[in-house]
């Protein structure tokens, strides 16, 4: 499993969901070696505090060949004994196509790189795209809209797989007074601005960090996992306002916590929050329409209730055991000589 981005330690958010699938793919007995951040010299160009690879590389461009070339030596290092290489993003493929190995590629449609990302380029560069991913046995897309994307760059063998997401067995109750909860970077395709806007004067939990921290003063930091899990239990409604984005993990996870979910149509989101059902849809950059949402929520305790339950409802087709499956059909089928 080739990756730019994975957990150093069990408080670090950096790379969870592909930390979570390699954790459920070892479950099923599939014995995986990650090649991550440590495994080959990044030049402090991966992590959490990066703002992402490509963000990073372009504020130090001159180290780009020296990682690439730390990336391909640790990565085919670790394939010689592998039947088959797993990468995850655009720059993943281009590790991936120097290992001799059968692989496959994940892609994310993270919002951090900008013009650079899957979905981006894809749109304005899908000739790269398909040579880049044309050798893959198979490109696995993390929402419907990516997969389209993907398959109007000319490729065929592409699967939409979204993220799996822990279903806690029980809804906590939210504390009496009510808040609303930001989780994520801090940075500008997450729209801030906006949501520091949109949430002013009212109560707000921010957990994350990154460069428009200044914001919101009030920000957490990011928050360890098990520390966020509790703050879903007590939110009584959770927001996202960005302008790009694949298929938020903090969208899956609220909903499996019963929390409504305030969003912009982007991405993978319409496939989850269903405006008015588990949900409400604002459009992106409209924080007088974000607020609207928000107060409607906070507002109206039964109204809660009922988009929080939809929401658990809905995400049940997200189960870590549904989504470890299909990947394993994809692994037999690209391992097939």
């Amino acid at each position: 499993m080739f990756t730019t981005s994975y957990p150093r330690d069990a408080d670090d958010i950096a790379g969870r969901f592909v930390r979570d699938a390699v954790e459920h793919l070892r479950r099923r007995h599939v014995e995986v070696d990650v090649v991550g951040p440590g495994a080959y010299r990044d030049f402090g160009l991966t992590g959490s505090a990066s703002g992402g690879v490509v963000a990073a590389v372009r504020r130090r461009p001159w180290l780009a060949l020296l990682l690439l070339a730390s990336m391909v030596l640790a990565c085919r290092r670790a394939a010689r004994r592998a039947d088959l290489v797993h990468a995850n993003w655009l720059a993943g493929a281009v590790v991936a196509r120097c290992c001799g190995r059968p692989f496959v590629v994940t892609l994310h449609g993270s919002g951090s790189a900008g013009r650079f990302s899957d979905l981006a380029l894809a749109r304005r560069r899908p000739r790269l795209v398909r040579f880049l991913l044309k050798p893959a046995r198979a490109v696995i897309c993390c929402s419907e809209q990516l997969a389209e994307a993907m398959h109007a760059c000319g490729l065929e063998n592409v699967h939409a797989i979204p993220y799996g997401v822990e279903v806690p067995e029980a809804v906590a109750e939210e504390d009496d007074a009510g808040f609303v909860l930001y989780a994520g970077r801090l940075s500008p395709e997450k729209n801030i601005d906006v949501v520091a806007e949109a949430t002013k004067g009212l109560p707000r939990v921010i957990a994350g960090d990154g460069p428009l921290r200044a914001l919101v003063p009030d920000a957490l930091g990011f928050v360890p996992p098990a520390a966020l899990r509790e703050l879903y239990d007590r939110a009584a409604v959770v927001v996202l306002a960005s302008q790009m984005e694949g298929l938020p993990n903090v969208v899956l996870e609220a909903m499996a916590h019963g929390k409504p979910v305030v969003a912009t149509p982007v991405g993978g989101i319409p496939s989850l929050v269903a405006d008015g059902e588990t949900g409400f849809l604002v459009p992106v950059g409209d924080a007088a329409a974000l607020r609207g949402a928000i107060e409607r929520v906070l507002g109206d305790r039964d109204l809660r209730r009922r988009l929080g339950a939809a929401a658990r409802a809905r995400i049940g087709a997200y189960s870590w055991e549904h989504v470890t499956e299909r990947t394993l059909e994809i692994y037999a089928s690209a391992t097939v000589a």
